[in-house]
C-alpha cells in the first residue's frame, strides 16, 4: 500500500445530467462532468457559462448608493472640488485606486490618491489622514477596496464636513459607517445580482455608472485585481477576469508591458496563472516592504522609460520580500515547534518583535500550508504595545465568524472566512489564542487537521484526449469556485516509471488502462518511485494539460500524489547485492527461515525475526507491515502459515539461497531405471573412481549420480562400501517416492520453481490467494477517497 499525503474528496457526477450534456451541447464527457459538478448542470446555464462572448455586465446602478455616489462625484467635478481616492496597499487596492484615478481624470476632476502607510498607519482609513485631508482642502472622499469597518473615521469626516463614499467588498460589520454613500455588493437588501466582486470590482463599477459605458480599457486593471484577490470566478467576476486577460495579452499600458517584460512573461499566453504568481506579487511587494505609492505610479505612468525604472525597482522589492519570507517562515516554524506544538494548539498564534508586518499573511500561509491549523502570525510592536496580524485558516475553520466573537479584545479587524487581518493590544495575545483554541475545539475533529484535496471528477483514460482538454480550457480562468480541475485516476497499471531531473527529484511515468495511455510528470515526487511496484494498479491525482514538444501534442497528468490501495509486491529475486534491497527499503520486517543465513541481513539496518518453526510463522504479526523475505523457506506451508488472512503493505520477494537446484538434471524414472540397469550388470561399481566418467558419458552432472545413488541407498537397493556399490537381493517392489532425499529434491525442485522462477503475475497471484484477508481495492478506495 501507499497512503496519500492528503484527503482525497471526490465529488460523484450525476450521471443522467451529464449524459444530457454530452448530447445536447455535443461536449466531451470529461467536460460535461465538470461543469454539472460546479453547478452548471443544466444545458442553458452550461452553455451560459462556457459561451460568454456576449454576456453584458450588469447595470451598476442597482448597487446600493451608486446614484448618490454619481450625483456627488460630478457635482465634485463641476465645482472643480478636489478629490480624494483614499485605497489600500494590496494587488487589490493598488488596481482599485488606478481605476478609479483613471475614470475621474478622464472626466476632467481635480483628484489625487492616498494610500496608507502599512507600517505607520496600518490597515484601512484613519483619522489623522482624514483630518490632513481637511486641512489640505479635500472636501470628497472616496475609497476603495476598503472602509467598510471605519466606523470611528466616517463619523470624524463627518464632523469635518467631508463628505465620504464607501466602495468596498470586505464583510459588512453589524454595524455600518456613516458615510454619504456606501457602494457593497454585499449590502443587506441589496437588489445587486452578484454579491462577490472584487474591491476593484466595485470600483469597475462606480466608473461604468460614471462613465454611462463600460470602461473595457480599465478591464485589464480590474481583472488583475480580481484573481489577486482570490474572489470567486464565477458571475460577474468571471466576466471581468476573462476579458481583463484578452486586454491584457495586448496591453498599450506601459507600466505593465515593462512589469511583464521584466518578469519574461509571454505576452500572447498570460492567463489568470501570469496574474497570480507574475504580476499580483510584484504589485503586492511595494506594499509589504514599502509604498504601494509606486505600484500605482507604475500603472498611472505615461512615461515608457519611467515605466521600465519603476517595474525594476519593483521586482528588486519582490525579490527582499521572498528573502525575507524565507527567513520569518522558519523562525515562525521553530516557535510553533518551540513553544505551541500543534498536538496541544488547535489554531496556532505566534508573532515575533522586528517580524516585517507587510509578509506576516504570507508567512501565516506557509505555516497552514507546513501544519494544516488555522494560523495567525503578528508582527509586535513593543513600544506601542501593540500586535498586528493577519489570519489564514483551513476548511472548517471561518476565520471571520469565529474572529468576530473576540470584537471586545480586536479593535480593528476584518476579512474573509479563509483570511483575515487584525490588530490588538500586545496583553490580549494569549487570551485571543485561549478563545481560538477553545472555539476549535467544539468545531474542528481529528479528520479536519489532515489536509483535504478536493477533486472535481474521477475519469477514465479513454476519456482524456486532445478534443476533452483543449475544451477544457473554455472553463477558464481559473480561481475560486471555478478552479483548475483535479481530477481522480482511481486504478491504472503503470507502464513506464523513472525518476529524472538533475537530482532526479522529479517522477515521470506512462498510466494505462484498457488500451488508453497518459504520460505522467511528477515534480517533487521522485521520492516515490521506490514506494510504488511497478506491478502496482495506482490511483493518481492531479491537473490534466496538453504537452506540447517538437509539434507533437499529447495529453498529459501533472501529478500532485499518488497511492496505492492494496498491498504490493517489489520483486528482487535474484538480487546480488543485499545492501541494493536495504537501501530501497524502509520501515520493513526481515524474515529469515534458515538460521543460517541470519549473519548475512542481521547487520542491515532493520528488524529481523527468525522464522523456523511453522508455529512462528502462524502467529507473526504483519498487519499494514512492510516486509521483506529474505531467504527460501523451508517448504511452501510456511509461507502459508505466514500470510494466510493477515493484511501485510507490502512483501519484497528476494529469497536467497546458496545453490539452485533448478537447473540441474531432476531425473525422471527413466533416468533411475537406466542407472539401475547398468548397475545390474557393473555392480561392484566404484562409484569414487568412475562416477565422474560415468556422469560425462551420460551428459548427466555428478550430482545428479550421487543423488541417484542416494535413493537408492535409502530404498535398501544397494550396499555402498569405500566408494564401491554393490546390489542387494529385491524382495518387495518400492517406489522413488519413498525415498526421504527424493521427496526433498522434489519439494525443493517444486518450491524454487513457484517462488524464484515464477513470473512475477504468477508469484502476486499466489501471494493474493494466501492474503484471503486483505481490504480489498474498492474498500481501500472508499476509506482514503
Amino acid at each position: 500500500m501507499l497512503k496519500p499525503k492528503t484527503r482525497w474528496i471526490c465529488q460523484q457526477v450525476d450521471e443522467e445530467k451529464k449524459r444530457r450534456l454530452v448530447e445536447e451541447l455535443s461536449i466531451t464527457p470529461l467536460v460535461a462532468s465538470l461543469l454539472v459538478n460546479r453547478g452548471f448542470d443544466t444545458p442553458e446555464l452550461a452553455s451560459s457559462f462556457l459561451f460568454d462572448e456576449d454576456h453584458a455586465f450588469h447595470d451598476p446602478f442597482t448597487l446600493i448608493g451608486m446614484d448618490i455616489a454619481v450625483s456627488r462625484i460630478k457635482d465634485a467635478i463641476a465645482n472643480n472640488e478636489q478629490i480624494l481616492i483614499f485605497g489600500d496597499y494590496d494587488a487589490d487596492g493598488v488596481t482599485s485606486t488606478s481605476v478609479m484615478m483613471l475614470t475621474l481624470q478622464e472626466l476632467g476632476a481635480n483628484v489625487q490618491y492616498y494610500i496608507p502607510n502599512r507600517f505607520t498607519e496600518g490597515y484601512g482609513p484613519n483619522e489623522n489622514a482624514f483630518r490632513h485631508a481637511a486641512e489640505s482642502g479635500i472636501h470628497l472622499i472616496i475609497t476603495v477596496d476598503t472602509g467598510i469597518a471605519a466606523l470611528h473615521e466616517a463619523r470624524i469626516a463627518k464632523e469635518l464636513g467631508l463628505d465620504l463614499i464607501i466602495t468596498d467588498h470586505h464583510e459588512p460589520g453589524p454595524k455600518l459607517p456613516e458615510a454619504l454613500a456606501i457602494i457593497h455588493p454585499k449590502l443587506e437588501n441589496s437588489p445587486y445580482p452578484f454579491h462577490d466582486l472584487a474591491g476593484v470590482g466595485v470600483a469597475f463599477k462606480l466608473s461604468h455608472a460614471l462613465l454611462g459605458k463600460v470602461p473595457e480599457h480599465l478591464l485589464q486593471f480590474a481583472a488583475i485585481g480580481t484573481v489577486a484577490d482570490l474572489v470567486p470566478l464565477v458571475g460577474e467576476n468571471r466576466l471581468i477576469a476573462k476579458r481583463g486577460i484578452q486586454a491584457l495579452k495586448s496591453t498599450d499600458n506601459h507600466g505593465l508591458k515593462a512589469l511583464l517584460k521584466l518578469a519574461g512573461a509571454d505576452l500572447p499566453a498570460i492567463n489568470e496563472e501570469t496574474i497570480g504568481f507574475v504580476m499580483a506579487p510584484r504589485i503586492n511587494a511595494a506594499g509589504r516592504l514599502e509604498s504601494a505609492d509606486i505600484a500605482v505610479d507604475l500603472l498611472l505612468t505615461e512615461d515608457p522609460y519611467e515605466a521600465e525604472t519603476i517595474a525594476e525597482e519593483i521586482d528588486a522589492l519582490n525579490k527582499e520580500r521572498q528573502a525575507l519570507v524565507n527567513e520569518m517562515v522558519e523562525e515562525a516554524i521553530r516557535e510553533v515547534e518551540e513553544n505551541y506544538p500543534i498536538d496541544e494548539n488547535s489554531v496556532i498564534v505566534v508573532g515575533k518583535s522586528g517580524w516585517n508586518a507587510g509578509v506576516i499573511g504570507i508567512v501565516a500561509s506557509k505555516l497552514v500550508e507546513r501544519f494544516y491549523r488555522p494560523a495567525i502570525v503578528l508582527s509586535i510592536d513593543d513600544e506601542k504595545g501593540l500586535a498586528k496580524g493577519s489570519a489564514r485558516s483551513i476548511m472548517g475553520f471561518d476565520l471571520f465568524q469565529n474572529l468576530s466573537t473576540c470584537r471586545d479584545i480586536l479593535p480593528h479587524f476584518g476579512g474573509h472566512p479563509m483570511a483575515a487581518g487584525m490588530t490588538l493590544k500586545l496583553e490580549d495575545v494569549g487570551e485571543l489564542r485561549n478563545r481560538l483554541n477553545h472555539l476549535a475545539s467544539k468545531i474542528l475533529t481529528e479528520e479536519d487537521f489532515i489536509p483535504v484535496t478536493k477533486l472535481d471528477s474521477e475519469i477514465e483514460l479513454k476519456n482524456v484526449d486532445l478534443k476533452a482538454l483543449e475544451e477544457m480550457q473554455k472553463l477558464a480562468p481559473f480561481g475560486i469556485n471555478n478552479p483548475k480541475p483535479k481530477v481522480l485516476i482511481k486504478a491504472a497499471s503503470i507502464s513506464q516509471m523513472k525518476k529524472i531531473g538533475a537530482d532526479q527529484t522529479h517522477l515521470k511515468l506512462v498510466l494505462e488502462d484498457q488500451g488508453s495511455s497518459l504520460d505522467g510528470i511528477g515534480f517533487g515526487l521522485g521520492s516515490l518511485l521506490d514506494e510504488v511496484s511497478p506491478y502496482a494498479s495506482l490511483a493518481v491525482i492531479g491537473e490534466l494539460a496538453i504537452n506540447e514538444w517538437n509539434n507533437i501534442r499529447k495529453p498529459q497528468i501533472f501529478l500532485q500524489d499518488l497511492a496505492v490501495h492494496e498491498w504490493q509486491l517489489f520483486d528482487y529475486r535474484g538480487l546480488k547485492r543485499i545492501e541494493k534491497l536495504s537501501d530501497s527499503v524502509s520501515d520493513a520486517l526481515w524474515i529469515v527461515f534458515n538460521e543460517k543465513f541470519v549473519s548475512k541481513f542481521a547487520h542491515q539496518n532493520n528488524e529481523l525475526v527468525v522464522v523456523d518453526k511453522l508455529d512462528k510463522a502462524r502467529h507473526l504479526d504483519m498487519t499494514g507491515r512492510n516486509i521483506v523475505l529474505s531467504d527460501l523457506p523451508p517448504s511452501k506451508e510456511f509461507l502459508v502459515s505466514l500470510l494466510q488472512g493477515k493484511q501485510p503493505a507490502r512483501i519484497y520477494a528476494h529469497f536467497y539461497g546458496e545453490e539452485s537446484d533448478y537447473f540441474s538434471t531432476m531425473p525422471t524414472r527413466e533416468h533411475f531405471k537406466w542407472y539401475y540397469a547398468f548397475l545390474m550388470k557393473k555392480a561392484p561399481f566404484d562409484l569414487k573412481r568412475y562416477g565422474d566418467d560415468l556422469a560425462k558419458y551420460r551428459g548427466w552432472t555428478r550430482a545428479t549420480i550421487d543423488f541417484m545413488s542416494q535413493v537408492f541407498l535409502e530404498l535398501e537397493l544397494i550396499k555402498q562400501h569405500n566408494g564401491f556399490i554393490t546390489l542387494n537381493e529385491v524382495k518387495n517392489k518400492k517406489d522413488l517416492s519413498e525415498s526421504i532425499t527424493y521427496q526433498q529434491k522434489q519439494a525443493h525442485y517444486a518450491l524454487e520453481g513457484e517462488l524464484l522462477y515464477s513470473s512475477v503475475d504468477e508469484l502476486k497471484k499466489w501471494f493474493d490467494e494466501m492474503i484471503v484477508g486483505s481490504v480489498t481495492n474498492e474498500e481501500a478506495v472508499e476509506e482514503w477517497i
